[in-house]
């Protein structure tokens, strides 16, 4: 089982719980962005630089997601990607994607990216809080449990 995060817009603060918790228990955390990003020095942490794009660093993570991986991401149609492939998807707020909640997201993005083509200004995410980076490593830490044998 390996994470891999859709970094180029991941909070830091989830950067750091991730670094910290592959040191921790060791697990494979790999970041892919379309841009340079300074990891520290670990055997357990890699970056992977992806050509710019539009969806170029999207679809890497769904090439290398397996089954039983983890994905971390606010993207949701990676997230449905990754669910089709078996993978977990969470995200950075501590939201967890799963086949019973992708359809009713892909709907709702779609609706409101027609909202926004048509001139109405659909607001956006209330900005990233310490109650979001809290939510995040409660449920990260859940799962890493239920991952050890």
């Amino acid at each position: 089982m390996q994470v891999l995060v859709d970094a180029d817009a991941c909070p830091v603060v989830i950067k750091e719980i991730l670094y910290r918790a592959a040191q921790r228990v060791e697990i494979c955390v790999t970041l892919v962005a379309n841009q340079y990003l300074r990891t520290p020095p670990s055997r357990f942490i890699r970056s992977v630089q992806v050509p710019a794009g539009f969806d170029v660093a999207d679809q890497r993570i769904v090439e290398m997601a397996e089954a039983g991986d983890l994905v971390i991401t606010a993207d949701i149609p990676l997230a449905a990607a990754a669910l089709d492939k078996g993978a977990h998807v969470l995200d950075p707020r501590g939201s967890w994607f799963s086949r019973e909640n992708i359809q009713e997201r892909l709907t709702m993005r779609e609706v409101l990216d027609q909202l926004r083509g048509a001139g109405i200004d659909t607001g956006g995410p209330p900005p990233f809080s310490p109650q979001d980076s809290k939510a995040f490593a409660s449920q990260f830490d859940r799962f890493l449990a239920r991952q050890r044998p």
